[in-house]
């Protein structure tokens, strides 16, 4: 009579630690991309704010004339630049005012721009 032990065999073992790997792996990938959201959604959160807060004080200006000018948040946020520019349009005594935030560590997708059109000048 032949007895035959309970347990796994080599190939089943290999077979199922092949399957988890490839479970681990696609976890792994959705958890980077989940940080990586994170981060995106963090610097469009902020540069929005920033950009808003930029027009707001070009918008206090009355004189409105054509300029380009260009800084940083510091000290509250250092690793935040900002440029603007206001340019005349083909329509009289429209001003086209252009904020853009951008993230100095960035390498990727760190710039954020708002558009506002308004009367003024000449």
């Amino acid at each position: 009579m032949l007895y035959r032990k309970a347990g796994f065999t080599l190939l089943e073992v290999m077979v199922a630690m092949s399957i988890l790997a490839m479970a681990l792996v696609a976890v792994f990938y959705m958890q980077s991309q989940s940080i990586s959201m994170a981060g995106e959604a963090r610097f469009l959160t902020t540069a929005s704010l920033l950009a808003q807060h930029k027009m707001t004080e070009i918008e206090a200006d009355t004189s409105m004339d054509n300029k380009k000018q260009e800084g940083d948040f510091a000290p509250d946020y250092p690793a935040y630049g900002w440029t603007t520019e206001v340019t005349d349009t083909k329509i009289a005594k429209l001003k086209k005012i252009e904020v853009n935030v951008f993230n100095k560590v960035l390498t990727k997708g760190g710039n954020y721009q708002l558009v506002l059109y308004r009367t003024g000048g000449n």
